[in-house]
């Protein structure tokens, strides 16, 4: 660390030296943010929330929407296999945050507790902005945002100013060393002043991921690919990998196809037509093609099925409608496909596992203003449909027998309902700002098990409904153009969908386990503190806040009876049984600071660090560490911005996380980890865009130093050396 910190430091000042210029004072204006479902400043939210522009998305120029996240250097981002990304937000994941894309929730009924890659379906390159809000945010959004939302909002066609139609629009192509990543993209507007259309695509491919050269001195080879599993005239073989930092069987192709419809009927009414399309190849699960069983590798394969999402949406848009002086409405359905494909080592058999997600929803929300009262109200609708089916194959005849299945195979229903209120007063010519809001959440889910003959379940059907109160109040106070004092109370809930319910599936644990249904888990709460302090002067900008969270009701795995045993045979083994359980209360409590200075009109010094730290206190038992909770993070980072020029320098950091922090049955995945734990890493990455008329030259270099690392809970390594040379036409 000192001595990555040290050549930070010194091309910092480099850098500075070779472009001296005269101080201007930064923009005081804040930006506009959507989450709120209308336009905001965001001076005027208590919540903490982070912006990721159009514009820096395209500066980053990484590989997919959780890179992207990671770069920000404000979110933690976990890694199974190169083929996802699984963002932490105050040491909630995967269920436990929320995504949304224009609007629309993306969590569905079996977003699992785990670890997600669902992220990726997002094309970061047709985003106009990612809104990251911190904290629970359950009552405009209801179940699943507990530790904050991923609001991700993508481009809209481009209307003409005039009568004549006008086009808009990007090309680019991508290449990247440590994976030999290729993509190329292509996005075209076309507008007159009451029709528009966009049409974009996108495709990526991705070879198998090279890790770093520099090991940590402590533990040489960590995370090398030794030996692999490879067939030959029919039979698995292991073999010795003629490069340990080739990941062998981690790479993919990604397409990802966007269309919008804009139709402005007049000045106060729009419609908006919204249909998206993601798709990949099979996409390996490399961490679970490290796992061993006496002393040798045990899967000869394991990978995903290609994971389409699909998405077509309606969207009304009008003013002074009814009450309200702003109206919105969106109609959506979304289909996703996942599968799950395993074969042990020399078996013929392969596991093939399949679900089909079918979401139907609908959001009302309007906006009325008085004096200095701003008051949001809607309701929301989603019901999930849950198709789980499988079957085992041989795979020398293609002969087919029947098999459990993920979910329970009958009838799989989700339906969430609420209806919200949020206020914002401003008082005192601004100096004062109060948010308060209130929601009822309405979920009642349904399962049933045509075939018990696989387990003989000593039930059939599963049926649930919860009723759930939550709500927010903050206060905002700015004595000046230079201070800003924000303070919140506000609650988070999370009903059990049906992969808390209803899931059966073997752990990734050390030692055999087997998770079965549990129909008697009840909703989580969480309920939530802060406080945050900004400074800005034309100069400098500090912020730094606090949080505490107490987590009620946290579902874990833990140790379960199933027809009087607390073990039972599967795939070929006796595992242990564990089940779903509300069987802890949790606190959570963490930090960030930040500081912007404008060293001169065309460079800025940043720096951001995030800490969180979470406890678990078992109904019986001693506390113990809560699983997901990363390790100290950040960024720095040194830029320049000119009209042809834009570069930024940039160190990213994770500090250590001991193997006596993890949690010892939740989903750290100490297994993948050093006997220690995860070691702290640091990379210094630098990136680059020339700009001349329409075209954009980027050349980047990620992890300068290639260090070998691995980001704490991933089983995955990151990239070595990774040199990146793009090329960019606007329209």
């Amino acid at each position: 660390m000192k001595n990555t910190f040290g050549l930070f430091i010194f091309l910092c000042f480099s850098f500075y030296a070779a472009a001296q210029d005269t101080i201007q004072p930064v923009d005081l204006d804040e930006v506009l943010i959507f989450s709120g479902k209308f336009a905001e400043k965001r001076k005027n939210i208590v919540q903490k929330i982070d912006v990721v522009t159009a514009k820096r998305i395209e500066l980053l120029n990484v590989q997919n929407t959780g890179d992207l996240l990671m770069h920000s250097g404000n979110v933690f981002v976990q890694k199974s296999q190169q083929g996802g990304s699984s963002p932490v937000i105050r040491g909630f994941e995967a269920s436990r945050v929320l995504l949304v894309i224009d609007g629309i929730r993306m969590n569905n009924a079996i977003y699992r507790s785990g670890h997600l890659q669902n992220v990726i379906s997002v094309d970061q390159n047709m985003l106009e902005n990612i809104e990251i809000l911190y904290g629970p945010s359950s009552t405009l959004y209801g179940s699943d945002a507990l530790g904050g939302v991923v609001h991700m909002r993508t481009k809209l066609p481009k209307l003409s100013s005039t009568g004549k139609w006008a086009s808009s629009g990007s090309a680019f192509t991508r290449y990247s060393s440590a994976n030999h990543e290729k993509t190329a993209h292509l996005d075209l507007s076309l507008g007159n002043k009451k029709f528009a259309w966009l049409q974009s695509y996108n495709f990526s491919d991705f070879s198998d991921l090279r890790t770093g050269s520099h090991d940590h001195p402590d533990y040489p080879g960590f995370g090398r690919r030794n030996t692999y599993i490879t067939t030959f005239n029919g039979m698995d073989s292991i073999v010795q990998n003629s490069d340990n930092r080739i990941q062998k069987f981690s790479g993919y192709r990604q397409w990802d196809i966007t269309q919008k419809l804009l139709f402005q009927q007049n000045s106060n009414t729009t419609h908006l037509l919204n249909l998206q399309f993601s798709n990949a190849t099979n996409i390996p699960r490399y961490d679970r093609l490290q796992d061993t069983r006496n002393g040798i590798l045990r899967f000869a394969e394991w990978y995903y099925g290609p994971p389409e999402r699909w998405l077509a949406a309606y969207e009304f848009n009008k003013n002074n409608f009814l009450f309200f002086e702003e109206f919105k409405t969106i109609l959506s359905y979304q289909k996703i496909k996942e599968s799950r494909h395993q074969r042990n080592y020399r078996s013929a058999l392969r596991a093939n596992r399949f679900e089909n997600v079918g979401v139907t929803a609908v959001t009302v929300d309007g906006r009325k203003r008085w004096k200095a009262h701003e008051l949001t109200i809607g309701t929301d609708a989603q019901f999930n449909q849950v198709g789980s089916t499988a079957f085992s194959e041989q795979i020398n005849t293609g002969a087919r027998t029947a098999l459990d299945t993920r979910y329970p195979d009958g009838i799989n229903n989700m339906l969430l309902a609420g209806i919200y209120a949020q206020h914002l007063v401003k008082m005192s010519n601004g100096k004062w700002v109060l948010n308060d809001g209130l929601r009822l959440q309405y979920t009642k889910l349904r399962s049933t098990i045509v075939d018990n003959s696989f387990f003989n379940f000593p039930f059939t059907s599963i049926d649930q409904e919860n009723l759930a109160i939550t709500g927010n109040i903050g206060i905002i106070y700015m004595p000046n153009l230079h201070w800003r004092f924000t303070t919140g109370l506000s609650t988070g809930f999370r009903s059990p969908n049906i992969d808390d319910l209803g899931k059966i599936f073997e752990s990734n644990s050390a030692s055999a386990q087997l998770i079965l249904p549990n129909p008697s888990i009840k909703p989580e709460f969480t309920y939530n503190a802060d406080l945050n302090i900004s400074y800005r002067i034309p100069v400098v900008h500090i912020e730094t806040g606090i949080f505490f969270t107490r987590f009620q009701n946290a579902i874990a795995l833990a140790p379960f009876m199933f027809n009087g045993e607390d073990s039972m045979m599967f795939n070929g083994v006796m595992a242990a049984v564990f089940a779903n359980q509300n069987v802890n209360k949790g606190r959570l409590w963490g930090y960030h600071a930040g500081i912007t200075i404008s060293l001169s009109q065309a460079i800025n010094l940043s720096s951001n660090v995030n800490y969180t730290n979470g406890r678990l206190f078992p109904f019986t038992g001693n506390e113990i560490p809560m699983d997901h909770i990363p390790p100290v993070y950040g960024r720095a980072a040194l830029s320049y911005a000119r009209p042809l020029l834009n570069a930024e320098l940039y160190l990213l950091f994770n500090g250590w996380k001991k193997i006596k922090d993890y949690n010892p049955a939740g989903e750290d995945n100490a297994q993948y980890a050093t006997p220690d734990g995860t070691p702290s890493w640091q990379t210094l990455n630098i990136k680059t865009s020339i700009y001349k008329n329409k075209w954009v030259i980027q050349t980047g270099i990620e992890n300068i130093l290639d260090r070998n690392y691995r980001l704490f809970a991933s089983g995955f390594s990151s990239a070595g050396r990774n040199f990146i040379f793009a090329l960019r036409y606007k329209i």
